[in-house]
C-alpha cells in the first residue's frame, strides 16, 4: 500500500474508560486488503473466546477498503461483532455515507471496546473523538428523530455519517439493527442491540482529506471505465428505474415468493405491491450511497390526512426495496400497498430488522391461526394474514416486551418456537431468519452455509433460476458453486463493493483498480486470499460454538412447492457433508 495512505490507521476506542487510540497496522491491510478480511482478523483479536455478545468484551469492527474515496460503488462498510442473535459471527454492510465518512476521517478501521456506565454517543472528528452525553436522547425509540438532534448539533455536515439506534436496540432485540442516513441499516444479525448493551445510541463521523494514487492518468482512465460500465449497465438500470422492488412479480411468476409463512410461494395479490406500483403511485425519490452514480434507494411518499382537520395532510418518506415488500408484504399476506407502507415506517423508525421481524410475525401469525398459541399470549392482539393494524401493535409489543411470548419473539423466530412449539414452519436458518426466496436448493442450502446465514452470502436464488431451472446438479456440485461464489464475495466485501457491482468489478478489474492504490495483487492471488478469509470467519464461528453437524433446514422448505423442487432433506445434508469436509472441518 502507498507510505502516505492513512488507510492503515485503526482507531481504537474504549467506552469503559472514555479512551481512544490509533495504532497503524499496514501488514493488516497488506494480507488481508480491508474491509471483510481485516475485520475478522481483529474480532479473532478483540473477541474473547465465549464472550456474552452483551458483554462489555464483544468489539464492534467498522472496516472500509483501499478503492473506499476513490472508485465508484466502493460504497459499503463492513460491520463485525459477536452476534447476539446466533450466537457466532456476526456481520452486516451498510452503504449511505458510512464509507466515506470514515475514510475522509483518516481511518480504514474503528473498533470499539468496553461499555459506557451511561446513554452515550460518539463524535469521531479527525484524529479526535468526542464522548457526548445522550442522557437526553436515550429512550427515543425513533431513530429518526435522534439522527436529525444530532445533525443539528454536530458539525461535519456533507459527508458526515450518523449511525444510530431506536428503541429495538435499547430493548436489546436480538434483530434490532443500526440506522445510517435515514434510510440505510446495518441489518442482520443483531448490531444495535450490541450498541444498546453498550448504552451507545449513536457514532458520528465526518472528516476530509485527500486520498494518494501511484499513477493518477492510469486511476483516471480506469475510473472512467468503471464509470461508464456502470451507467451503461442494463442491470444497472434496474436497480435505478425499479430498484429491487422489480423482483416481485418475476419472482411471483416463477413460484418464489414465500408468501403466508412460506404457505405457498404465489401471493395472489402480488400485484398491488410490485415494483412497478410502487413507482407509479408512491415513488417521492431515489437516493445514492456516496460515490456511486446509480441511485437505487427508492423512497415511497405516503401522503396521509392529519388528525381531523380539514385539507391537512403529512407526507411520510418511507424507504422500500424487494426485501421488505416480501417481508411485511407476501409474508404477512399484505395487499394493501398503503398498510405495507405504514407498517414498515413502524418497523423502521423503531430500528428493527425488517426480514427479521416479518418472519417472526408470519411464524406467530400461523402459530396462532393453529391454537398453539392464542390471545393469552399475545395479549388480545388478534394476528391475522393481511391485518397491518395488528402487526403495527404486535412491533409495539416486541420492542416493549410486556409479556414471556413477546420476549421470546424480541429473540427471534427459533427461540419463540422452541419456546412455544411450531418449530417445522419456523422459518430459521443457522439462527437467522429466511430471506424471500424459495426458488430451489440454492437458495435455502446458501444460506444455511453462508458464513453469516444471508442470502447475499453467495446469491444461491440465482443459481436456482440460472441453472438449475434447466438443469439437474448434484448436492456437491451445487455447494461446490456457492462456496466459490462466496470465496470471491470475501473480495469483494473486503474492498467493500457493493454486491450490486459484482459483475462490473471482475478478478481483473479488481486487480487493476488495486495497483492503481498500492496493491499488487493478480487475480490468482485474490482468489486465495478469498479463500483464506472465509475460512477465517468459519474458525470464528465454530470457536464460538457454530456446528455444521446441528445445521437444519426448516421442515416448511420442503412442503412447499418451489420453481426447483428436485431436492429433498438428504440432499441438503449431503451439501452440508461436502461443505465441512472443503473446509477442512472433519
Amino acid at each position: 500500500m502507498l507510505e502516505n495512505d492513512t488507510l492503515s490507521s485503526v482507531l481504537y476506542i474504549d467506552l469503559s474508560k472514555n479512551e481512544f487510540w490509533i495504532e497503524k497496522k499496514p501488514e493488516l491491510f497488506e494480507k488481508h486488503l480491508g474491509g471483510t478480511g481485516v475485520a475478522i482478523q481483529l474480532l479473532h483479536e478483540n473477541c474473547p473466546k465465549g464472550c456474552n455478545a452483551f458483554a462489555p468484551e464483544n468489539p464492534i469492527i467498522f472496516a472500509v477498503g483501499p478503492l473506499t474515496g476513490l472508485f465508484p460503488l466502493a460504497s459499503k462498510t463492513v460491520a463485525m461483532f459477536k452476534s447476539p442473535h446466533t450466537g457466532n459471527l456476526g456481520e452486516s454492510h451498510c452503504g449511505g455515507r458510512s464509507a466515506i465518512a470514515i475514510r475522509m476521517a483518516g481511518y480504514g478501521v474503528i473498533v470499539i471496546k468496553g461499555s459506557s456506565a451511561t446513554p452515550i454517543y460518539l463524535s469521531i472528528q479527525d484524529k479526535k473523538v468526542f464522548f457526548r452525553d445522550a442522557s437526553t436522547l436515550w429512550g427515543m425509540e425513533n431513530c429518526f428523530t435522534v439522527g436529525r438532534i444530532i445533525r443539528e448539533n454536530e458539525p461535519g455536515s456533507g459527508l458526515r455519517t450518523i449511525m444510530r439506534i431506536g428503541g429495538a436496540g435499547e430493548k436489546l432485540v436480538s434483530y434490532a439493527c443500526v440506522t445510517t442516513e435515514t434510510y440505510r441499516h446495518f441489518g442482520r444479525l443483531g448490531l444495535g442491540a450490541v450498541f444498546g448493551s453498550k448504552k451507545l445510541k449513536a457514532v458520528v463521523i465526518s472528516g476530509k482529506r485527500s486520498l494518494p494514487v501511484r499513477d493518477m492518468n492510469q486511476y483516471r482512465k480506469l475510473y472512467d471505465d468503471i464509470y461508464q460500465s456502470a451507467v451503461t449497465s442494463s442491470v444497472m438500470k434496474k436497480y435505478h428505474d425499479l430498484g429491487t422492488a422489480e423482483n416481485v412479480l418475476p419472482l411471483n411468476e416463477l413460484g418464489g415468493l414465500p408468501t403466508r409463512n412460506l404457505e405457498t410461494a404465489k401471493f395472489e395479490s402480488a400485484s398491488k405491491l410490485s415494483g412497478e406500483v410502487f413507482a407509479e403511485q408512491y415513488l417521492g425519490r431515489r437516493l445514492a450511497c456516496s460515490h456511486c452514480p446509480v441511485g437505487c434507494i427508492h423512497i415511497a411518499a405516503l401522503r396521509e390526512p392529519y388528525g381531523d382537520e380539514p385539507y391537512f395532510y403529512k407526507t411520510s418518506m418511507i424507504s422500500y426495496d424487494y426485501e421488505p415488500i416480501y417481508a411485511l408484504g407476501s409474508m404477512l399476506g399484505i395487499s394493501d400497498a398503503e398498510g405495507f407502507l405504514k407498517l414498515m415506517e413502524q418497523v423502521e423508525i423503531r430500528g428493527l430488522d425488517v426480514m427479521s421481524t416479518g418472519v417472526v410475525l408470519a411464524w406467530a401469525t400461523e402459530a396462532q391461526k393453529r391454537g398453539i398459541i392464542s390471545e393469552k399470549e399475545t395479549m388480545g392482539i388478534n394476528l391475522r394474514w393481511g391485518n397491518y393494524n395488528a402487526y403495527m401493535e404486535a412491533v409495539r409489543c416486541i420492542i416493549e416486551q410486556p409479556n414471556e411470548f413477546y420476549k421470546a419473539l424480541a429473540h427471534g423466530v427459533e427461540q419463540a418456537a422452541s419456546q412455544y412449539g411450531g418449530a417445522d414452519f419456523a422459518l430459521s436458518f443457522g439462527g437467522n431468519e429466511m430471506p424471500g426466496y424459495h426458488t430451489g436448493p440454492g437458495a435455502h442450502l446458501g444460506v444455511l452455509i453462508g458464513s453469516r446465514h444471508s442470502h447475499l452470502d453467495n446469491a444461491g436464488y440465482s443459481i436456482d433460476q440460472k441453472i438449475l431451472l434447466t438443469k439437474q446438479i448434484s448436492s456437491e456440485e451445487l455447494a461446490k458453486m456457492l462456496l466459490d461464489e462466496e470465496r470471491w464475495r470475501q473480495i469483494l466485501s473486503s474492498l467493500v463493493i457493493c454486491f450490486f457491482a459484482r459483475s462490473i468489478f471482475a478478478p481483473d478489474i479488481v486487480s487493476k483498480a488495486l495497483q492503481v492504490v498500492g496493491f499488487d495483487f493478480q487475480p490468482e492471488d485474490l482468489h486465495k486470499i478469498g479463500e483464506e478469509i472465509h475460512r477465517e470467519k468459519y474458525k470464528f464461528k465454530i470457536r464460538e460454538g457454530f456446528s455444521l453437524d446441528t445445521l437444519h433446514a426448516p421442515k416448511r422448505i420442503f412442503e412447499t412447492p418451489s420453481p426447483v423442487s428436485n431436492f429433498d432433506e438428504k440432499f441438503i445434508l449431503d451439501a452440508i457433508a461436502y461443505v465441512k469436509k472443503e473446509l477442512l472441518l472433519e
